[in-house]
């Protein structure tokens, strides 16, 4: 039986909230009457105290069993764990391998679930990759005497330790082993491994009732011989085209019996976490956006739960903790709508009924209760606005958040989530579809989906890294603070060009903090609570494009895109396979497409490139490589117009151009100057061809984690280019991916993902309904691409154009003498980097710290230190370099 859903619409029905257009011209930061601006499409004003954390995510918590103390993982800060005393209201310890860590411990990755407190409270365990950090809890509640009880790898498939629950006698840890699909008992005196048993696909929380175990299994059953299947973590897990996992389970597991069979229980999709109380335990469905009961009685579920808010989208809410109260109050956390629903709960069998929702900070993951309050754990607090005293601002710069509130009552809940609905842009209608049976008159941005528009064909570029400042800094018109630029009109002359003739966005925002986010919120319109709950160690998997646990029950852009009767073509994005032929390197690729451009013929080395997800390599355009900093952009830009010329676009093109990321062979503002030149060429084509009359090209960041921006560190370079963009304009409304994609939707008349985009206002005013069909011509390169090389291509060194005197002068490749000794060391750590590796490269694979000190003192001659900072630093140096990278393939 399902309960919720039509509670949900009664109780809403009506509500007359703002939509997403709401911010206006509101900035990142800015604390308004409805809350402060975050990077998602939302406004954070939570209900009851608030205590903020400096040093990173919030992924996981538990209370001590005296409620006095909190045990926290904690990511993205240098620390892994944070101790806060909830009586006093403050972070009593750090633990981590930071240098500001009171508690030292190797290594700061952490699970998806935990900390976990021993029933006596003397112990706590974190897990970890390959086991568990084992702590001895002082009489003042803070941690002491780590000590690794190890869960070795088998093979290639680290343990990764998730849910634990301890014996009542506190003499038994049972581990939820995620990367190897079983659970084992762990001998908490000794730490040896006791028993073990099989379970379900990628076991994640673990509760115990009485005499057994119950346990989450994100990846659903174990395939049987028919099944479609995908490969996550060296598991075939039970998949469809689109790579979305189709069963969810939760294994039992008899301690009375250990040598039983281990029972399975039926659950919605992505099961993750599991709470039990009176011979109940719920489990909460990410993905299919429920809460399943089950009776422990019979193993059997008894009733789903709704969680879907907003009648407009039953897609996206995410639901992540749940916890009932001692007075029947069922509550739920919705991580992806900042909110924790509240239902009225007597028994398994009878259904609950809705009452409302509170408002919480950025993505609540854990709720708790403690005496007469609820405490909530919030993965990411106040967004990236850590207090850290130097210039501009980072995505890096996480913060997370408790906050604690005692349940008010009925009406109080019921004004509460008018809140929330109007924080997250819930208005009626907000996905209308057309009724004109397709016969209303086009406009550029229909106001109801399905309705024509003048706009055919919609090319997406997807780039890598880039703040706004760093790019657009210098652009007078703008919002921009010249001081952080690093590759201004000299580096990237097609960008300004673009951004003068086509107009200037300076208030836009990408939502994720690093390419495992960022291409997710610009395929799915999301980053899945399973990437989100990852980012702790990245281990499993850091870019999902291959990994069916992080994708979103309803599918991609491209698939939307297909559903809608429309033609895709994809060129690299999302891509996670690819073959290079011998000799493809980044100097023969260079002279390869000199030779393309001149003769016409098809390239001397053809790289095949492909997707584990079927339905995007159906869509994909083989030749066209995935990210990989060792095949030039131009490249990969004349790849694609010899299909162009050839075959004409199809209604959705998408692409990955990924040079701007730095780090290939040539220098940091050389890849930028190719991706710049690449993206110019691409225009310039459209553009003076006969498909420009009907097109839109949008060009965006993956997201902004290289580098400042004096606004926020979410702030990046977009572009809107078409007869139908508002030429010469400098706008700055408040926009981010997730309204970028949903202009693309309504464009293209797909059907939303989820209620992010949903809720999402197109960017109406960004386009005109009068044409201006001026071609763009791009400009040539300023900045050398061959800068920096090792060793020059077989065709000679690349000769730039004039610069403009005006702009900031192109960086020199040139190292200063006194400067040549740490210039040394940076090359010898960047050739260290798996980013520039000439096979299998993939992004973010380096500090983030590390990776914009290098192209800070690259792009400014290795002259002007850091910004916040009196000198130039070796990598070892680095203030917080010991921040890892986003994935340890160590």
């Amino acid at each position: 039986m399902t309960a919720g859903a039509t509670a949900f619409a009664v109780a809403l029905a009506g509500t007359a909230v703002a939509s997403t257009r709401q911010f206006g011209e509101e900035q990142v930061g800015q604390v308004t009457d409805k809350g402060q601006v975050i990077s998602s499409d939302q406004y954070i004003k939570p209900l009851g105290d608030r205590l903020v954390l400096q040093k990173g995510k919030i992924m996981s918590s538990s209370v001590s069993p005296d409620g006095s103390h909190m045990a926290a993982g904690v990511t993205d800060g240098g620390m892994a764990m944070a101790v806060v005393d909830l009586k006093n209201w403050k972070v009593q310890q750090y633990i981590g391998n930071n240098a500001a860590a009171d508690l030292k411990i190797p290594g700061n990755d952490i699970g998806q679930e935990g900390p976990t407190y021993s029933p006596d409270g003397k112990q706590v365990w974190l897990g970890q990759i390959d086991g568990y950090q084992k702590f001895d809890v002082n009489a003042d509640g803070s941690l002491a005497n780590p000590k690794l009880v190890s869960i070795p790898a088998d093979g290639d498939k680290h343990s990764l330790a998730a849910g634990a629950v301890f014996s009542a006698d506190s003499s038994t840890v049972y581990s939820a082993v995620n990367g190897q699909n079983r659970v084992v008992a762990i001998d908490t005196a000794t730490g040896a491994i006791k028993q073990s048993w099989a379970t379900g696909n990628a076991p994640r929380g673990l509760v115990m009732v009485g005499d057994k175990l119950y346990v989450s299994n994100e990846g659903g059953r174990t395939a049987q011989a028919g099944d479609s299947t995908l490969d996550s973590y060296g598991t075939d897990v039970v998949a469809d085209q689109n790579a979305i996992t189709t069963t969810g389970t939760v294994s039992v597991i008899d301690l009375k019996n250990p040598a039983a069979a281990v029972g399975s229980i039926p659950v919605g999709l992505h099961p993750t976490a599991v709470y039990a109380k009176n011979g109940v335990v719920f489990v909460t469905n990410v993905s299919s956006n429920t809460v399943s009961v089950i009776n422990t009685q019979q193993d059997k579920v008894t009733q789903t739960i709704a969680t879907q808010p907003w009648p407009e989208a039953s897609v996206g809410y995410e639901p992540d903790a749940v916890t009932l109260t001692d007075d029947g109050h069922l509550l739920v956390s919705l991580g992806r709508a900042n909110a924790v629903a509240v239902y009225r709960y007597k028994n398994a069998l009878e259904p609950v009924s809705y009452v409302g929702l509170l408002p919480t900070d950025y993505f609540p993951a854990e709720l708790a209760q403690v005496g007469k309050d609820i405490v909530v754990s919030n993965t990411r607090g106040i967004d990236a606005r850590r207090d850290t005293g130097v210039a501009g601002h980072k995505t890096h710069d996480t913060t997370s958040s408790l906050t604690k509130f005692q349940l008010p009552d009925d009406k109080t809940i019921r004004d509460d989530t008018a809140k929330v609905f109007q924080q997250n842009g819930w208005t009626p209608n907000s996905a209308q579809t057309g009724t004109s049976g397709g016969h209303a008159t086009p406009v550029p941005v229909p106001v109801k989906l399905g309705d024509p528009s003048t706009i055919k064909h919609v090319f997406l570029i997807v780039k890598e890294n880039r703040t706004y400042d760093q790019v657009y800094g210098d652009i007078p018109e703008g919002n921009g603070d010249p001081s952080l630029t690093q590759y201004g009109e000299n580096v990237t002359p097609n960008q300004h060009a673009l951004a003068k003739q086509f107009g200037l966005y300076d208030n836009t925002y990408d939502v994720g903090t690093n390419s495992a986010e960022g291409h997710n919120w610009m395929m799915q319109a999301d980053n899945p609570e399973y990437t989100e709950s990852s980012a702790g160690e990245y281990k499993r998997s850091y870019d999902t494009e291959n990994d069916p646990l992080g994708h979103q029950k309803s599918g991609f852009l491209w698939s939307g895109v297909k559903a809608a009767g429309k033609s895709v073509k994809n060129y690299g994005e999302f891509l996670s396979i690819e073959q290079k032929p011998a000799g493809a390197t980044w100097q023969n690729l260079y002279c390869d497409t000199k030779t393309m451009q001149s003769t016409g013929a098809a390239t001397q080395y053809p790289i095949k490139t492909g997707s584990t997800i079927p339905s995007l390599n159906a869509v994909s355009v083989q030749g066209f490589p995935q990210f990989d900093l060792n095949v030039p952009d131009i490249y990969k830009a004349e790849i694609w117009k010899q299909d162009f010329e050839k075959n004409g676009p199809a209604n959705l093109n998408m692409f990955w151009l990924s040079n701007d990321h730095t780090g290939g062979p040539n220098s940091g503002p050389a890849g930028v100057a190719d991706n710049d030149l690449a993206v110019g060429r691409i225009v310039d084509e459209i553009s003076h061809s006969k498909y420009w009359k009907d097109s839109a090209i949008f060009i965006a960041e993956d997201d902004s984690q290289a580098g400042s921006d004096h606004v926020d560190g979410h702030r990046a370079p977009i572009q809107i280019i078409s007869p139908y963009a508002l030429h010469g304009k400098v706008d700055s409304h408040y926009y981010t991916q997730i309204t970028l994609i949903r202009t693309i939707e309504q464009i293209l008349g797909m059907k939303p993902m989820n209620q992010k985009d949903t809720a999402a206002t197109p960017m109406f005013g960004a386009f005109t309904a009068k044409p201006d069909v001026t071609p763009f011509t791009a400009l040539p390169n300023r900045t050398s691409l061959t800068a920096g090389l090792k060793e020059l291509p077989p065709c000679g060194a690349d000769v730039p154009a004039t610069q403009n005197p005006a702009a900031a002068p192109v960086p020199s490749a040139t190292v200063p003498a006194d400067q040549q000794a740490v210039a040394s060391q940076w090359d010898t750590w960047k050739s260290q980097q798996i980013f520039a590796a000439p096979t299998g490269a993939k992004p973010d694979t380096a500090s983030p710290v590390l990776m914009n000190h290098f192209d800070w003192y690259q792009a400014h001659n290795w002259s002007t230190p850091y910004p916040g900072e009196n000198q130039i630093f070796a990598p070892q140096n680095v203030p917080g370099a010991v921040i890892p990278a986003n994935e340890n393939d160590g």
